[in-house]
């Protein structure tokens, strides 16, 4: 099962309903039990999914009525991040092994499947125009960078998992922040990039609790509530900052025209 998602104008946002913002942006049933769902947006035509393989195992969909080919990877490339208990995920039929918040890159052209009775991967494709080898991106190895402080209830650490140095991609970027305990504000101050769309997946969050996802041109914000597992497509000209209820991570994932990290343009708290 495949949704998608057209592009949206940044005038709509400040007239929208919640029921308008929440079909917009909100990608609230990714998770299934035994199911691979996705949503493909026209916002740098990235495809949004999850693959909950419970006792069997799961082919990555083609999906081809709506990107027009016969595997999701022919022209497409991956990011995978594991947010369930271990499983893995078979590259051309060799096995990766992935634990929580493990993820791995999986390049242009190859046949992907999914298994683990408690694993849920969350993934991402964007389009590709070479191929990259297969790399496995695993948590407790990468280095994380802390931002924020405690008094400003913002310290969280930074996973950058391919961010446009060390791991060669085509395109894709993605990676993992966690928020430190006692903190609740992510992504502050917030920016712009006007040249990338971003997509978060809020994670880790008990099921109920919830963050406020602020969307918007600076000076017409709007939010969203969300819970566990829920995603948001954040459009070049929006911003993207949340505050949690309680401890959470979130999964950041990029695509665009400029994959350069630090491409961005910051918004003064002034100014929202």
């Amino acid at each position: 099962m495949i949704q998608v998602r057209y592009s949206t104008s940044p005038a709509s946002v400040e007239t929208s309903t919640a029921a308008d913002l929440r079909a917009n942006y909100l990608l609230e049933d990714l998770f299934v039990a035994g199911e691979a769902r996705g949503v493909y947006t026209h916002d740098d035509r990235m495809v949004i999914g999850a693959a909950v393989p419970s006792s069997g195992q799961l082919e990555l969909p083609a999906w081809t009525d709506v990107l027009g080919a016969p595997t999701h990877l022919e022209r497409r490339e991956l990011g995978v991040i594991n947010v369930g208990e271990s499983g893995h995920v078979l590259v051309d039929d060799e096995k990766f092994e992935l634990g929580h918040l493990d993820g791995i890159y999986v390049g242009r052209g190859r046949e992907v499947a999914f298994a683990g009775v408690d694993a849920a991967f969350y993934f991402v494709s964007a389009t590709a125009g070479a191929s990259y080898p297969t790399t496995v991106l695993s948590h407790d190895e990468i280095e994380p960078v802390a931002i924020g402080t405690a008094q400003a209830a913002s310290e969280r650490h930074l996973y950058r998992y391919a961010w446009g140095s060390d791991l060669q991609t085509a395109n894709l970027q993605f990676g993992v922040t966690v928020i430190a305990d006692g903190s609740v504000w992510n992504t502050l101050p917030p920016h712009l990039h006007e040249r990338r769309t971003e997509v978060y997946l809020y994670a880790d969050l008990a099921e109920d609790e919830r963050v406020f996802h602020f969307m918007g041109k600076p000076g017409a914000t709007r939010h969203l509530v969300m819970g566990n597992r829920q995603a948001v497509i954040s459009p070049p000209w929006s911003i993207h900052a949340g505050a949690g209820t309680g401890s959470y991570a979130f999964i950041w994932a990029m695509a665009g025209e400029n994959n350069v990290y630090t491409d961005l343009s910051p918004v003064p708290l002034e100014e929202l």
